[in-house]
C-alpha cells in the first residue's frame, strides 16, 4: 500500500487515517469510484483542496483539431478528449459562519476507507472551527453497479459539545476549471468551457442541468435529488443557473443531534436524443433511486460484489501488501468494465483524464485476458464496441492503401486520434491484439452466436489487413515491414517479432473461423483461395534470428544498433521520453517496455525453453520499464524461465504501480492495464497458466516467501479452482457438471466435479540472475540470504 504510516495494509480495504495534502492527487485517483459508465474521482465532498476534479461518462468527449507544423496526407485530423462533466459530488458545510475547510480551524480526525467488498468510499471527519464549534461529518459515496446511471451520497453532520446552526450546500456544477498538470505528453488536453448550457430546471429539491458539446455533437443531462433526514427544523433554498444548481439546507442542531442528507445523482447522454428526452431519463433514474433509497442501493452494491469476488478473488498468503494490491487491482478492473455496455475501456478507466480518456491496445492485450476468465460477458461487450467501429477502421485502411480494417492506435469514438503516426498508425499490432482477444474469448466460451455475428468479422478484416500489409520476399518468406511494435523506443522497423507472430495467429484464426462457418464466409465475401492465402502467409511468416548471439532480434535490425549508454544516464533522466529526442532513442538498443519478451509470453508456443531463457536474459539488460505495461510481462516470463525472485520483484512493481505511485503520475488516473497485468503476473506467472490452444495449461511455482496461491478460472461454463503451495498444486471444478481437461507441467489431466486432482510442482532450475540496466533493477520483495 502507499508507503506512508497513514495508509495501513489490510486485506479488503484501502484506508487513509490522516490527511496529507501532498497525497491528494494520488488518492483522488486511487480512491475513485466507477462502474464503467460513470466515474467519480475521490475529490473531497467540499470540493477543495483538489488536484483534479473529475466526473466522467464513458464515451462522452469533445473533439478538437490536431495541429501540425507540417501536415501530410492521412494524418489524423481531430483529437478526442474525455470531458469532465457536470460535478454532482459537491456538498459544502457551513458551521455558523465558517466553512468546513481543512486549511482552517483544526482537523481533529480524518479517515477515508475504500471498501472493496461494499464498493463504497467512506469518510469520517472531526473538525473544530476557529470559533470552537466542533462537528463530526460522516459521508458514504457509491457509483451503482446495479443502476448504471446512478451515484449516491449519504452525508451526515453531527453537532458536538454546543448547539450550532449549520448549512449544507449541495451543488451541481458544470465547466469546473482545473490547473493543467504540466508538459507530460501523457496528460489530458485541457478544453475550457467545453459544455454549452441547453437546459436548467428545478422542482422541489431536484435540479437538472443539460449541456451539449461544441464540436462532437453530444448532449448530456445531469440531475440531483435530495432526501433530508433529521428531527431538527430545517429551511431550504433551491437555485439554478445555466452551469449551476444549488440546494441549501439550514438547521439548528443541539449536541448529539444529526442532519443527514442523501444526495442522489443521475447522468444520461446521447449523440442522437434531445436534451428534453435526456432530462426525462434523468428524472426517471432519480425517481427510481429515491424509491430504492441509499441503504438499499448500498445493499445491492454489496450483493453484486459478493458474486464478483466469488468468481475473481485471488488469495496470496505470505505477502499482505501484495494481497491487498491484487484485490485493489481486481476491483479497479471491474470498475473500469462492469457497465461499459458496448463502449471502450479507457486506459485510465474513469479514474482520471490521462491519455485523454483513450482506449489503446492494452485493453485487448491485458484487461480482456483477465475478464475472459472471470466475467466473459464483459469481454463480449468490449469486443462488440470494437465491432461497432469496423466501418471507420475499413475507411482508415483504405486511406492507408490497405485492405481489411486498420484499428486506431488510440481513440474514444473509433477514429484514429494519434497525432504522431510513427508510434500510432504504424503500431499495426493493435489489430492482431484485437483478433487475439476474439480468439481467446471464443475458445473460453464457445459463443457461436458472437462468432457468427461479430467475431469472424473482426478476424477476417484484420487478416485482410495483414495480407495487404505484408509481402513475400524472394526466399518465400512473408515479411511485414515498416511497423512499430509494443516498444515505443523503436519505430518503423521491419519484421518486429511480436507483430509477425501475432499477425500469424490472426491469419490462422481467421482462416479457421471461415472454414468452420461457410455461411459467414459467404456473407463476408471470403473465397476459399483467400483463406488459403492467409494460411500460406502464416506458414511462411519471417522470424529473424541472430545465430551469433543465439537470440531473436526484436526486429530484424535491432541488434545492429548501438547499445544505449545506461551507465551515463542519471536516475532523474528517466523516463527517457521526457528527456531524450525520439531520434536518439530509435537508433539505439534501449527498450521502453517488454516487446520481444511480450512475444515470449503471448506466443510462447513459438519458442523453445532455451530460446526463451536466452531471449529474456538479453532483453532484460536493455529494458528500462518507462511504461507501466512492462513489469507485469517481465514477471510472467521470469516465472516461466525459473527466475522466481525476479518474478516476485516485478509482480510487486506491477501491483503497487498506483498505490505507491511508482511513475509519479497517479494524478492522471490509475493504470488499468498495469493492474490487470499484475493479476496476469499471478495467474499466468506464478500460476503458469497459458491458453495457446483449446486446453488450458498450468506450470505453477511459488518464490520463497509466498506460502499459498489460490485463484478461480471460469472456462466453458465451469469454474476451475487452482490452489498452489510450494510442493503441489490442487485443481478442482466447483461449477459445471462435466469434467475439464487441463495440462499440468505438460501432463494431461482430467478434473471431475467433486474430485480434486493433486499434482507435484516441478522445482525451478538454478540459474544465474540476469542483469538490468544500471539503476533500473526492480525493488526487492524479500531480503536475499
Amino acid at each position: 500500500m502507499i508507503d506512508h504510516p497513514a495508509y495501513p495494509v489490510e486485506p479488503w480495504a484501502l484506508r487513509e487515517t490522516e490527511l496529507h495534502l501532498d497525497m491528494v492527487a494520488q488518492t483522488e485517483s486511487v480512491f475513485a469510484l466507477s462502474n464503467g459508465h460513470l466515474g467519480l474521482r475521490a475529490n473531497f465532498d467540499e470540493g477543495e483542496p483538489r488536484a483534479l476534479s473529475g466526473t466522467y461518462l464513458n464515451g462522452f468527449y469533445e473533439s478538437y483539431p490536431l495541429s501540425y507544423g507540417e501536415g501530410g496526407y492521412g494524418f489524423a485530423e481531430d483529437g478526442q478528449t474525455l470531458l469532465n462533466v457536470t460535478d454532482g459530488k459537491l456538498i459544502r458545510l457551513l458551521v455558523e459562519d465558517e466553512p468546513l475547510d481543512v486549511h482552517r480551524g483544526r482537523l481533529e480526525r480524518h479517515e477515508r476507507v475504500l471498501d472493496l467488498r461494499a464498493g463504497q468510499l467512506e469518510r469520517e471527519v472531526h473538525w473544530r472551527s476557529d470559533a470552537g464549534h466542533a462537528v463530526r461529518v460522516t459521508s458514504r459515496r457509491l457509483v451503482s453497479f446495479q443502476k448504471r446511471s446512478v451515484a449516491a451520497i449519504s452525508y451526515e453532520v453531527e453537532a458536538l459539545e454546543v448547539p450550532m446552526r449549520v448549512a449544507l450546500q449541495s451543488n451541481l456544477l458544470a465547466n469546473q476549471r482545473d490547473v493543467p498538470s504540466g508538459n507530460d505528453p501523457r496528460d489530458a488536453t485541457a478544453l475550457d468551457g467545453a459544455l454549452v448550457s441547453q437546459l436548467s430546471v428545478q422542482n422541489g429539491l431536484r435540479v437538472v442541468l443539460a449541456h451539449a458539446t461544441r464540436r462532437s455533437g453530444l448532449a448530456l443531462a445531469a440531475g440531483m435529488e435530495h432526501v433530508i433526514e433529521t428531527d431538527a427544523v430545517t429551511t431550504t433554498r433551491v437555485e439554478n443557473e445555466p452551469d449551476l444548481g444549488r440546494v441549501t439546507i439550514s438547521a439548528r442542531l443541539d449536541p448529539g443531534q444529526r442532519l443527514r442528507l442523501v444526495k442522489l445523482l443521475a447522468y444520461h447522454w446521447s449523440s442522437q436524443e434531445s436534451v428534453e428526452w435526456l432530462r426525462d431519463q434523468v428524472d426517471a433514474s432519480l425517481e427510481n433511486a429515491v424509491a430504492e433509497g441509499f441503504d438499499r442501493l448500498a445493499a445491492a452494491q454489496r450483493t453484486y460484489l459478493d458474486v464478483y469476488w466469488a468468481l475473481a478473488d485471488i488469495e496470496l498468503d505470505g505477502d499482505p501488501e501484495i494481497q491487498q494490491a491484487l484485490r485493489f487491482a481486481l476491483f479497479q478492473v471491474l470498475q473500469a468494465s462492469a457497465r461499459v455496455e458496448n463502449r471502450a475501456i479507457p486506459a485510465k478507466g474513469l479514474t482520471g483524464s490521462g491519455y485523454d480518456g483513450h482506449a489503446f491496445w492494452d485493453t485487448e492485450a491485458f484487461v480482456l485476458p483477465v475478464l475472459t476468465y472471470t466475467r466473459p460477458e464483459l469481454v463480449r461487450s468490449a469486443l462488440t464496441w470494437r465491432h461497432s467501429t469496423l466501418d471507420l477502421a475499413r475507411e482508415r485502411a483504405r486511406q492507408l492503401g490497405l485492405g481489411g480494417a486498420a484499428m486506431p492506435w488510440r481513440t474514444i469514438h473509433g477514429e484514429e486520434c494519434s497525432g504522431y503516426w510513427p508510434a500510432g498508425t504504424a503500431a499495426f499490432h493493435v489489430n492482431a491484439d484485437v483478433a487475439d482477444a476474439v480468439r481467446r474469448y471464443l475458445s473460453a466460451t464457445g459463443d457461436e452466436q458472437f462468432a457468427r455475428e461479430m467475431g469472424c468479422d473482426l478476424l477476417v478484416e484484420t487478416a485482410r489487413l495483414w495480407a495487404s500489409l505484408g509481402c513475400e520476399d524472394d526466399d518465400g518468406h512473408f515479411r511485414i515491414n515498416g511497423v512499430t511494435g509494443p516498444d515505443e523506443y523503436s519505430a518503423l522497423v521491419d519484421n518486429n517479432v511480436y507483430t509477425n507472430l501475432m499477425a500469424q495467429r490472426n491469419l490462422l484464426s481467421a482462416a479457421a473461423c471461415v472454414e468452420r462457418d461457410p455461411d459467414t464466409a459467404t456473407r463476408l465475401g471470403v473465397q476459399p483461395d483467400e483463406a488459403a492465402t492467409w494460411r500460406a502467409a502464416a506458414d511462411s511468416m519471417y522470424l529473424p534470428y541472430d545465430d551469433r548471439l543465439g537470440v531473436h532480434p526484436q526486429d530484424q535490425d535491432f541488434i545492429t544498433h548501438e547499445r544505449w549508454d545506461f551507465e551515463a544516464t542519471p536516475a532523474d533522466g528517466y523516463p527517457l521520453l521526457l528527456h531524450r529526442h525520439y531520434f536518439d532513442l530509435y537508433r539505439k538498443q534501449v527498450v521502453k517496455q517488454a516487446d520481444l519478451v511480450m512475444a515470449l509470453f503471448v506466443r510462447g508456443d513459438a519458442f523453445t525453453a532455451e530460446e526463451k531463457r536466452r531471449d529474456f536474459e538479453y532483453y532484460e539488460a536493455l529494458t528500462v520499464r518507462d511504461s507501466s505495461l512492462s513489469a507485469c510481462v517481465q514477471s510472467i516470463v521470469a516465472s516461466e524461465i525459473g527466475h522466481l525472485d525476479l518474478a516476485y520483484d516485478y509482480l510487486g512493481e506491477a501491483a503497487l504501480m498506483d498505490v505507491d505511485d511508482l511513475e509519479r503520475n497517479a494524478l492522471d488516473g490509475v493504470h488499468i492495464a498495469s493492474l490487470a497485468g499484475a493479476i496476469l503476473a499471478v495467474i499466468a506467472g506464478l500460476g503458469g497458466m497459458r491458453d495457446h490452444g483449446d486446453v488450458l495449461s498450468f506450470a505453477p511455482r511459488l518464490p520463497d516467501g509466498l506460502e499459498r496461491l489460490a485463484f478461480p478460472i471460469v472456462f466453458r461454463a465451469r469454474r476451475l479452482r487452482v490452489e498452489v503451495t510450494p510442493l503441489q498444486a490442487v485443481y478442482s471444478v466447483h461449477e459445471g457438471d462435466e469434467p475439464l481437461e487441463i495440462s499440468h507441467w505438460g501432463e494431461s489431466i482430467e478434473v471431475k466435479p467433486g474430485a480434486p486432482v493433486t499434482c507435484p510442482i516441478t522445482p525451478a532450475p538454478r540459474l544465474p540472475a540476469p542483469t538490468q540496466p544500471a539503476g533500473r533493477a526492480p525493488a526487492r520483495r524479500r531480503v536475499q540470504g
